[in-house]
């Protein structure tokens, strides 16, 4: 992402809270993905919601707003809570395109039979990637009320095999970080190395991003599904590799077809309604479609390969961000000064 100083008198003293900002001439340049004025309303009400702690927004592959009005500065690794679900979705794509996986529609006894726990349901064993990749496990939720207990035992991938089936799989969407983490020790399996060894070299090296250590689970997985972290510039260059087809500088990280079939909906949300894919949220911005990546407390990353736009929020991780409440307060964020 290129990155230039933006120095139009009216936008910088239309945003009066303290902080640094960068803001490029491409806002000025492509009048049909922003309104004009747009950034300097977007920043102006980001900065008057108390629990927002930064903003960074690319439009057509550059970085034209990049804003902390509280918190760590915009280039500090943060917690990004079930972002990352999105991120291990993106590790599964990253996985088919190096040969390690042929199809979603693989399941786990055929992948990782070695996970499936002893005396486990017949359906265990068939569950498919995308049926993880979409949360339609059908297994009980272990997020939610039931997420202290999970962590606190002493298997988490054998906890969420050993749930008993509530619903189907590939049927309904359960949302279950439990889903997540299976689908990362599948991964880690199947490669010999560990979930923060792939997004390295998979993603953190090609896209120039570094990817700190964080939870592991008693047998050594790392946490699928929370508690990564990155910093809000290094979650828009994620953001632009789907705005590219999944390619980064000629070289394809994702297959061929990856981010269409990501940003399909092959579910819903029994909370926001809206639709699910491979990992993503899809939100109709008004006529225009954004695929968004979500997490605990208002941490929001919203691509809308339309309008060439990425926008990634971070928000106070200790409180929650229901769909009907901040969460939706974020979006209209979004919708009213971006699209």
């Amino acid at each position: 992402m290129k990155r230039r100083e933006f120095l139009n008198r009216a936008v910088i003293a239309a945003i009066t809270a303290p902080s640094s900002l960068s803001v490029s001439a491409a806002a000025q340049l492509q009048p049909r993905k922003l309104k004009a004025n747009a950034l300097a309303d977007f920043s102006l009400q980001a900065s008057s919601i108390e629990r927002l702690h930064s903003v960074v927004v690319s439009s057509a592959g550059e970085v034209v707003l990049s804003r902390a009005f509280r918190g760590p500065a915009t280039d500090r690794a943060v917690n990004i809570k079930s972002v990352s679900k999105s991120l291990v979705a993106t590790l599964t794509g990253a996985a088919q395109q190096h040969g390690f996986i042929e199809s979603v529609e693989q399941t786990i006894g055929e992948l990782a039979p070695e996970l499936i726990p002893k005396r486990s349901d017949p359906r265990v064993a068939k569950l498919a990637l995308v049926d993880l990749l979409t949360m339609r496990a059908g297994l009980e939720r272990v997020s939610g009320p039931a997420y202290g207990r999970w962590i606190n035992s002493t298997n988490w991938v054998n906890y969420v095999l050993t749930r008993p089936f509530i619903a189907e799989p590939g049927t309904r969407m359960l949302y279950s970080t439990g889903d997540t983490h299976v689908l990362g020790a599948v991964l880690s399996n199947l490669t010999g190395k560990s979930l923060h060894s792939l997004s390295n070299s998979w993603l953190g090296k090609p896209l120039g991003i570094n990817f700190p250590p964080w939870t592991r689970d008693p047998q050594g997985y790392y946490l699928g599904g929370n508690e990564m972290s990155l910093s809000p510039e290094h979650l828009v260059k994620v953001g632009e590799l789907y705005l590219n087809s999944g390619s980064h500088k000629g070289s394809q990280i994702l297959p061929v077809g990856w981010v269409e079939q990501a940003f399909t909906a092959r579910t819903h949300s029994p909370f926001s309604g809206d639709g699910y894919g491979y990992g993503w949220f899809k939100r109709d911005f008004g006529g225009v479609t954004s695929a968004y990546a979500r997490g605990f407390g208002g941490q929001v990353m919203h691509v809308v390969p339309e309008l060439d736009l990425v926008v990634a929020i971070t928000s106070d991780t200790t409180k929650p961000a229901r769909s009907h409440g901040y969460m939706k307060v974020l979006h209209n964020l979004v919708e009213q000064h971006l699209v």
